[in-house]
């Protein structure tokens, strides 16, 4: 009998997350049992417990908005929703990636935003945007906080000022059409909170990253998100109907009707464009039924090339289940790791009597009516049949859905350990999907190496395609102490560059942000960031909306050396 009681049924909060790490700091447990032995083998001794400095230890720039500049946004918001206390302007500092929490982790929130605005409607954003572009004050747009690639961080541009344009309140279901299976939102709406609404109704949006319990539906379409259930529901840029957006030149609406003729798709260039051209202020989404039941199994594969081929015959079969998660052989030996006990010891003993030494975990998870399920774990279960693939039961399955969102607490624990711990993802083919993998892998493995550092390299596969699907990298590697960011620079230029190199995207569901924006000349060719580049002209003239995003810098620089944040 399925739990009525689901892997995504998370309390709304409306809480901010804590300034120098993820989510809400009584949710951190410790690292599990055995971790840090099984690192200390791979990566060397950690550190000892060091934590972050405390929040009035934090520096801040001296704020440089202007008393008129202030006086004519506060007249907009109103004063009570014009925040520029020392707190306010170090949570809005930046959002979750690596570097971001190195820099406040040690005291440095210099680039910090001279004020934070929380408008409370539609015409609100637009005249902020009006007001900004006539006082030349760069703007950020503020969801959730959980850019992991620098989408939130809070760049002057050439501008005096910069300001968070915070969304928390525009958090409504504006317009419900059930018999259509859309609904219309306001950007703010955290996923659970959005979850919960849709559930009253029997309805769910089916998008469940791993931000999910922070990231809001704004930041979701601006990012172009991918959940862990998206080989069943879709990406979130699958789910867009329709969108209004507040741009300095006007309001822009986009997406009619069922579907639509009518010249380019324009809902596709406000997707993923990182308010860059503007704030998304309405979101229509296709929503589904919600499930009467979930199940989730755990499956082993004796290798990551046999495992990732299982899934694509199960691609190609057309059976391929809501959720599916293949880890290498590395990530498989780091989640035993963590578990331990006579189980674990059981569990090899097993898989060693059928000639598997290094498995390769395999989640898979259905989701529907319980007759659906049922049907559908059926047609998947005979591909599987077929292949060398052996069931470990729903244990193992419900206990990875039960902790889907804790990864983000570890690295956390991790850092307080003296340890780097960073993800990167991308996507290729299924004939390159090998090939890339192992580039990657050895990109990040001899660049940590040769500075001492050698790392820990996990990866699993989590979205499929018909053409192809995703890779997703984790590396864990001791601290360069006061090097941490010149360490992590070289990691990542390395991985990025063989993942260039191999044809592959630069981001698969991270975004661009600063991180990544050098490589979209790579993606998109010279000619269509010129094409970008005009549209943001056009719709932002004066070029406030989320400077240093998205497009490379127009001097035509090739690496994102960030050398004013390195240092």
């Amino acid at each position: 009998m399925d739990t009525p009681r689901r892997s995504t049924d998370v309390t709304p909060s409306t809480a901010p997350m804590i300034w120098h790490g993820w989510g809400d700091p009584a949710q951190r447990h410790g690292l599990p049992a055995g971790a840090e032995a099984f690192l200390e083998r791979h990566i060397g001794p950690l550190g000892p417990p060091t934590p972050p400095v405390g929040l009035a230890e934090v520096r801040v720039a001296p704020g440089r908005l202007a008393a008129e500049s202030r006086a004519a946004l506060a007249a907009v918001v109103g004063a009570d929703h014009l925040l520029d206390g020392h707190r306010d302007r170090v949570e809005h500092a930046g959002g979750k990636s690596y570097p971001d929490l190195v820099r406040r982790r040690r005291g440095d929130a210099v680039a910090a935003p001279d004020a934070i605005l929380l408008p409370g409607s539609h015409e609100e954003v637009q005249q902020l945007l009006e007001t900004c572009a006539e006082q030349r004050i760069a703007v950020v747009p503020f969801g959730g906080g959980t850019s992991v690639v620098g989408g939130v961080e809070p760049d002057r541009g050439g501008f005096d000022a910069v300001v968070a344009v915070d969304l928390r309140r525009l958090d409504r279901l504006v317009h419900l059409d059930a018999d259509s299976r859309m609904a219309t939102f306001e950007p703010g709406l955290r996923g659970p909170h959005a979850e919960a609404l849709l559930r009253e109704h029997g309805l769910t949006l089916g998008h469940f990253p791993q931000s999910y319990e922070y990231a809001t539906l704004g930041g979701y379409v601006a990012t172009r998100s991918a959940g862990q259930a998206s080989t069943g529901y879709g990406r979130l840029d699958d789910l867009v109907v329709g969108l209004r957006c507040a741009t300095p030149a006007g309001e822009l609406r986009v997406g009619h009707g069922a579907g639509s003729a009518a010249g380019p798709d324009l809902r596709g260039l406000l997707t993923g464009s990182e308010g860059t051209l503007g704030i998304l202020t309405e979101l229509t989404l296709q929503v589904q039924t919600a499930p009467e039941v979930e199940r989730y199994e755990a499956y082993v594969a004796p290798s990551f090339a046999s495992g990732a081929a299982t899934l694509r015959a199960l691609t190609h079969a057309g059976v391929a289940p809501h959720v599916a998660r293949l880890s290498d052989e590395d990530e498989t030996a780091t989640a035993l790791a963590q578990t331990g006990g006579p189980k674990t010891v059981a569990l090899r003993r097993y898989l060693w009597l059928r000639g598997i030494d290094r498995p390769c975990l395999l989640i898979l998870g259905w989701e529907g009516t319980e007759a659906g399920v049922a049907r559908a774990r059926a047609a998947t279960r005979e591909v599987l049949a077929e292949r060398r693939v052996h069931a470990l039961g729903r244990a193992a399955g419900a206990s990875w859905a039960s902790g889907r969102f804790r990864g983000p607490y570890l690295r956390d624990e991790l850092m307080d350990r003296g340890v780097m711990a960073e993800t990167l993802e991308t996507a290729a083919s299924w004939s390159e999907l090998g090939p890339l993998y192992l580039a990657v892998r050895e990109a990040l493995t001899r660049t940590l190496t040769e500075r001492g550092t050698p790392p820990l390299v996990l990866c699993h596969i989590s979205h499929l395609y018909a053409t192809g699907a995703s890779l997703y990298f984790t590396w864990v590697a001791r601290q360069e102490s006061g090097d941490e960011l010149e360490q992590w620079h070289a990691a990542k230029l390395a991985a990025s560059e063989a993942i260039v190199a191999r044809g592959a995207t630069i981001t698969h569901h991270h975004a661009v942000g600063t991180d990544h924006r050098a490589w979209m000349q790579d993606e998109i060719g010279s000619l269509g960031v010129e094409a970008l580049r005009a549209v943001k002209e056009r719709l932002d003239p004066t070029g406030i909306c989320n400077p240093g995003k998205l497009l490379p810098p127009p001097t035509g620089a090739t690496l994102p050396r960030h050398d004013e944040h390195l240092r």
